[in-house]
């Protein structure tokens, strides 16, 4: 059995359960336990919070966790990163209030800032050569200017809503962050393969992510010039339609391109274009 941690609650644990649903990983939500075991899987979820994950992965009470790049860059924990999600995404920034006038690092020389986010920030500071001081406090970091508390704030971003509303801007991006599927180092054999079947099916939902499969019809003599203007992940299905001179032809289009490309194929003849989501791609 392999145990996973998990936010246990907010935008990362929502994504998180979105992606192992995708998986098919069957997890009872009826009622909300600190443990829960899959019922076609070999995992179990342990719910925590996000800022306990990484010291859980690795001392080995968990053996895998789905944590965010800066927790993880924080905690400064001992696991291994084993996969980089690519949700829940956001950035770990300086910012003032919008009224001062930042003309550069060094303006921070001498200023008091607020952050969760000390190890990260000192890091940052002592690299730029600027000399700040670090007031840590949780929770409600983007209020600390506004009370006199702090000159600015260290602080994650994602839309930048909760900066405006306190009448704050950004001014610097220290670094961004992303969920990480993250490991405990001595994991077990038997947990590997486990780990392994799971990486198969979160690579399976991670490539269908942003595809389309399009069917369409197509004079078989227009058969190749179709092909050349398909960029799909592999040579396209081609089959012959009961129609005398109609081939059917199965292709994958990326979402980023698919307008442009389904332009093309009506200009060359295509016809009866059937666009179907794409819900896993066994690779």
């Amino acid at each position: 059995m392999l145990r996973i941690a998990v936010q246990s609650k907010g935008r990362l644990f929502e994504d998180t359960m979105a992606l192992l649903a995708e998986a098919d990983i069957k997890l009872s939500t009826s009622k909300r336990t600190l443990l829960t075991q899959s019922t076609n899987f070999p995992v179990e979820i342990l719910f925590l919070r996000d800022d306990d994950i990484p010291q859980c992965v690795a001392s080995g009470v968990a053996d895998m966790g789905i944590v965010g790049e800066n927790e993880f860059t924080e905690r400064e924990e001992e696991a291994d990163i084993i996969q980089r999600l690519g949700f829940s995404k956001c950035r770990l920034s300086l910012a003032l209030h919008k009224e001062i006038e930042y003309n550069g690092l060094e303006w921070f020389n001498g200023k008091k800032i607020a952050t969760s986010y000390p190890v990260i920030l000192k890091r940052f500071l002592e690299k730029n050569n600027i000399k700040a001081d670090i007031h840590v406090i949780t929770g409600s970091v983007e209020i600390a200017p506004g009370i006199g508390l702090a000159d600015a704030i260290f602080d994650i971003v994602s839309s930048g809503s909760t900066l405006i509303s306190n009448n704050l801007k950004e001014v610097e991006v220290v670094m961004k962050s992303e969920a990480l599927l993250i490991g405990n180092k001595n994991m077990s054999d038997e947990k590997k393969e486990i780990l392994k079947e799971l990486l198969f099916r979160l690579d399976a939902v991670k490539a269908a992510e942003d595809k389309k499969y399009v069917l369409m019809n197509v004079p078989t003599d227009k058969v190749k010039d179709i092909i050349e203007v398909l960029p799909g992940i592999k040579s396209p299905t081609v089959m012959p339609l009961a129609t005398e001179g109609w081939s059917s032809v199965h292709t994958v289009l990326d979402q980023k391109c698919f307008w442009e490309i389904i332009g093309k194929l009506k200009a060359i003849g295509a016809q009866g274009i059937l666009v179907l989501p794409i819900e896993k791609m066994i690779l």
